[in-house]
C-alpha cells in the first residue's frame, strides 16, 4: 500500500471540504480547512517527498464563476511535478490531452463516462483513444443506498444506477490504468474508513486501485492495509497535519511512501 497525496480546489483555493456537502447551486460546500498556499505550494512539497500518483481534483462545474480561478490553481500544480500528479474535475475526451501536456501523468474521468445513470462506452472508447488506457483512470467513487454502493457523478451529487460490484470492476479493467474510489458518505468526516468497501476494493480489483474517505489515524491505515490486501493505496485528506488535522504527513511518507 502507498500513501496518495491530493490537491482539492474549490472556489479558486486549496481546501479540504465535507464531501457528501458539495453543492453546484452556489458553489456551496462545509469547509473543513482552506490553505493559505496555493495548490503548486503542495505540488512541490510532494515532490520533495518522492510522492507520486497523487491527485488534483477541481470541484468546481465548468459554469461556475470560480471554474477558471480553479482549474488555474490545478495548472500551476501540473506545471510544478510533471509527470507526478493525475487531475480529474470536467475531463472528457477534447480536453484530456490538454491536462496531459500541461504535466499530468493521468486524468481521471467520471461523469464523461457514467452518463444518464449508464455506462457511456462510446465515450469510454473516444476517452481511450484519444489518450491510451495508460493515461486514464476511473473514478468510480460511490454512496451506499439501500444498503449497495453506487456510482456517484456530478461531483459526488447525482446517484447513477451502476452499482460497485466485482462485474463492474472486471468490465472497466480493461478500459485503463487504474480506479480511484471516494468513499463519498464519509469524505471530509474524519470518521473512519468504509472498512467493507476497503475490503471489497482488495478482493475484486484487479489493476492498482486507490481508496479515499475517513482515514483519521495511522491505525486507519493499517487497518486498510489489512482488509485490501496490501493492494488498496491509500488518500488522506482532513485528517493531515497539512491541511489542520493531527495525522502526521512525515509519519505516512515514512511508513507508506512505497
Amino acid at each position: 500500500m502507498r500513501f496518495r497525496p491530493c490537491i482539492d480546489i474549490h472556489n479558486g483555493k486549496v481546501k479540504q471540504i465535507v464531501g457528501s456537502s458539495l453543492r453546484d447551486a452556489g458553489d456551496q460546500a462545509v469547509e473543513n480547512y482552506i490553505s493559505e498556499q496555493d495548490a503548486s505550494y503542495y505540488a512541490r512539497l510532494y515532490r520533495e517527498k518522492g510522492l507520486r500518483g497523487g491527485h488534483v481534483i477541481l470541484l468546481n462545474a465548468s459554469d461556475s464563476p470560480y471554474f477558471q480561478q480553479t482549474k488555474r490553481q490545478a495548472l500551476q500544480a501540473l506545471q510544478a511535478y510533471p509527470g507526478g500528479l493525475q487531475i480529474g474535475g470536467g475531463i472528457r475526451d477534447t480536453n484530456a490531452c490538454f491536462y496531459l501536456e500541461q504535466g499530468a501523468s493521468h486524468v481521471i474521468v467520471t461523469s464523461f463516462v457514467f452518463q444518464g445513470g449508464v455506462i457511456r462506452y462510446d465515450n469510454l472508447e473516444k476517452l481511450v483513444r484519444a489518450i491510451g488506457r495508460e493515461h486514464l483512470v476511473l473514478d468510480l467513487s460511490c454512496r451506499k443506498k439501500d444498503g449497495v454502493y453506487y456510482v456517484v457523478t456530478d461531483r459526488w451529487q447525482t446517484f447513477t444506477r451502476e452499482a460497485v460490484t466485482p462485474d463492474l470492476l472486471e468490465r472497466l479493467a480493461d478500459y485503463c490504468d487504474e480506479f480511484l474510489v471516494h468513499a463519498v458518505d464519509v469524505e471530509g468526516k474524519n470518521s473512519g474508513i468504509q472498512e467493507d468497501l476497503a475490503f471489497f476494493l482488495g478482493e475484486y480489483s484487479k489493476i492498482p486501485v486507490t481508496y479515499a474517505g475517513g482515514v483519521r489515524s495511522m491505525e486507519d491505515m493499517e487497518t486498510l492495509n489489512r482488509l485490501g490486501n496490501g493492494r488498496v493505496d491509500a488518500t488522506v485528506g482532513s485528517a493531515l497535519d497539512l491541511f489542520g488535522g493531527s495525522l502526521s504527513f512525515q509519519q505516512l511518507c515514512q511508513r507508506w511512501r512505497g
